[in-house]
């Protein structure tokens, strides 16, 4: 006997789906119609087509910010999904202790991202900051205001900081997942705990680590808060990445026209590399 499905309840998210992508269109259409074109005030537009696409796929500055951007959300992912998950695997099952462990993990998460900016302002500088006053008298020369690598190694600390706590949350939901049975099985077949971790608590992960990743690289991708507020995207453009070259481009310089290009592009370039990331996990997983 077949089953007759009931789409009914479609009905009841129907509007919402409506008010946001008629949220989402307009800004779209609006950006759609002035990056082919070139705005001099009101009432003076005039069309040039594809010519800002062009400027900005050849602009040296964005090409620059570009491999920042990719280098910075590399080293994100490199770093906080592993790190996630060994936090994850270290916090307690159940009781006080996991519900404690819960809520000192999900702290950062609270805090807002320009208060997150001014803390690590703080605690980085060399002389009042208890992070970079402790690395200078390890005898390190460290000033992240001067130094190129200081200030990118501090950005990517502070996301780090900032972000591994949602991955450790949601490793720690999918191993809570996992049935007791595949456990007791393992210890009578008396594995190891990497073996546990292998061929039981790993597997079982996947879809969590999927959700992880698109995650953490799309906010990686746009992030421009926490750098702007530490950095200024200094010293020089070391830590300028695209959301802040964007916004100078939009704001600091009005180009409303190459901007609109830009930002379709830099749309597009995330998009694809989420499906990319997407697409690659889901067919990982059908393979096996």
């Amino acid at each position: 006997m077949n089953k007759i499905s009931d789409n009914r309840a479609w009905w009841l998210v129907l509007p919402v789906f409506l008010l946001v992508a008629f949220s989402a269109l307009i800004p779209l259409m609006t950006v759609v119609n002035y990056s082919v074109q070139d705005i001099f005030g009101p009432g003076q537009a005039y069309y040039v087509g594809t010519e800002w696409f062009k400027e900005v796929l050849t602009d040296q500055r964005l090409r620059d910010s570009l491999i920042r951007q990719f280098a910075f959300s590399g080293a994100v992912l490199a770093i906080q999904i592993p790190l996630g998950i060994g936090v994850a695997l270290m916090m307690p099952k159940s009781g006080v202790k996991g519900s404690l462990c819960l809520i000192l993990v999900a702290i950062p998460l609270l805090i807002p991202w320009n208060v997150v900016g001014t803390i690590w302002q703080i605690f980085a500088r060399g002389d009042i900051g208890l992070f970079g006053w402790a690395i200078n008298q390890m005898g390190m020369d460290y000033n992240y205001t001067g130094d190129t690598l200081d200030a990118w190694l501090t950005v990517l600390l502070m996301d780090v900081w900032h972000w591994t706590p949602l991955v450790a949350l949601l490793c720690y939901s999918g191993l809570r997942a996992i049935p007791e049975a595949f456990y007791q099985a393992a210890e009578i077949d008396r594995a190891s705990k990497w073996a546990v971790f292998r061929y039981i608590q790993l597997p079982r992960l996947k879809s969590v680590l999927i959700i992880a990743v698109l995650l953490r690289f799309m906010d990686s991708f746009m992030i421009y808060i926490e750098p702007f507020v530490l950095t200024g995207g200094g010293p020089g453009s070391s830590t300028t990445f695209l959301s802040q070259t964007l916004t100078t481009m939009a704001i600091g310089q009005f180009d409303l026209g190459r901007a609109a290009a830009f930002s379709l592009i830099y749309f597009l370039i995330v998009l694809l590399i989420s499906w990319l990331f997407f697409t690659a996990i889901t067919h990982a997983d059908k393979e096996k």
